[in-house]
């Protein structure tokens, strides 16, 4: 079968999407299927890939985003779409494409929403008051809900903002390129400057949190552990980082956009990801298939992810910098080989299995009540 599927806010080098609708069409074809995925783009395009064909559409820049681009002229989409004749729609974004709910229940095309996003964790950052902020929430994936055929969630944690509507969405969760990311790329004999090296590898947006990182490394110098920070990512603090590092004298080096991080993953002593909104965090699995323990947010979907391999603490720098000092006091070669476990338990096969049985024509619609 045709699946078409279309996403906004796809980087075009780096991001936990980019690489899960990679993987994604990668399965789909050796599967026999046929993948097409419509993203934005600076001008038309279209291309073929290993993982499909990909048709791009023009779309705008979104203002303080730091490159992504968004498909906002309607009409131009669902003229694609009508191009493509698709047997399946698999949209990845339910906050600006929920209408192809729409497009899909005229066209007769069966559709798939996939949830990468917590709307519950989105509107309490900019939305102010707990109670309003869980009210809009709930109508946003109400509406979605009723507009998909089938809503996809990587992630208990995530499926939960759904089943409190009576709805019950599929449970897929992603996976990692467990050839790609490796314990092997581990450079143990790298000169070291300092004693401890944590990796923040991310994006430097607010609703990541990065400053949770450079105020854990702070906290652990304050305790006598000499640590340093290596950041690896980009985004719109990352000039304001920076120079609040260089004020507070922390020894943390800004990389940048780095186009494989595979060294680093699995050199790193421990990985740090802060985020308190994160649906699932192929970053942080990435890093456990390196064989790099990683300290999350409690607050996110992270715990059920990174498991016994990593620890949760919470969102402030006394607790991520004791998750720390938790995880640097097991043996280094107990605690990398478990992270090497757990992330054996997310293989890319089994993610694309779960989401072919949800296009699965078998499948009643929508799992609502």
């Amino acid at each position: 079968m045709r699946i078409v599927r279309v996403a906004n806010f796809v980087h075009a080098t780096s991001g936990g999407l980019r690489t899960a609708l990679r993987e994604l069409g990668r399965g789909y074809a050796e599967a026999g299927h046929e993948p097409v995925l419509v993203v934005p783009g600076a001008r038309a395009g279209e291309e073929r890939t290993g993982y499909g064909r990909i048709v791009t559409l023009p779309g705008p820049m979104a203002p303080g985003l730091g490159g992504y681009r968004v498909l906002i002229n309607r009409r131009s989409v669902a003229a694609a779409l009508d191009r493509l004749e698709p047997d399946r729609i698999e949209v990845h974004d339910r906050s600006t494409l929920r209408w192809l709910g729409r497009w899909a229940r005229r066209a007769g095309v069966p559709s798939l929403m996939v949830s990468h996003e917590s709307l519950d964790g989105l509107v309490r950052l900019f939305v102010p008051g707990r109670a309003l902020g869980r009210w809009s929430a709930d109508a946003l994936n109400a509406r979605t809900a009723a507009a998909f055929d089938t809503v996809v969630c990587t992630t208990a944690w995530a499926q939960r903002e759904f089943q409190r509507l009576g709805v019950t969405p599929v449970r897929v969760p992603l996976g990692v390129d467990l050839e790609r990311f490796s314990p092997a790329h581990r450079d143990a004999g790298a000169a070291r400057a300092h004693d401890v090296m944590l990796l923040h590898c991310g994006r430097l947006s607010a609703e990541k949190h990065p400053r949770l990182s450079l105020d854990t490394l702070a906290e652990l110098r304050g305790t006598g552990i000499d640590a340093e920070l290596v950041v690896a990512g980009d985004g719109p603090l990352r000039a304001a980082l920076t120079t609040e590092a260089a004020a507070r004298g922390l020894p943390a080096r800004f990389l940048g956009h780095v186009p494989d991080p595979r060294a680093l993953l699995a050199t790193a002593d421990v990985v740090l990801a802060p985020g308190p909104i994160e649906t699932f965090g192929l970053a942080a699995l990435e890093a456990l298939a390196s064989g790099t323990p990683v300290v999350v947010r409690t607050e996110s979907a992270l715990p059920e992810v990174v498991g016994p391999a990593g620890v949760a603490g919470p969102g402030d720098a006394t607790g991520f910098a004791a998750s720390v000092r938790e995880l640097l006091a097991r043996p280094e070669t107990g605690r990398r080989a478990a992270a090497r476990a757990q992330a054996e338990r997310f293989p890319w096969s089994a993610a694309v299995d779960g989401f072919l049985a949800a296009h699965s024509p078998a499948r009643s619609p929508s799992g609502r009540r």
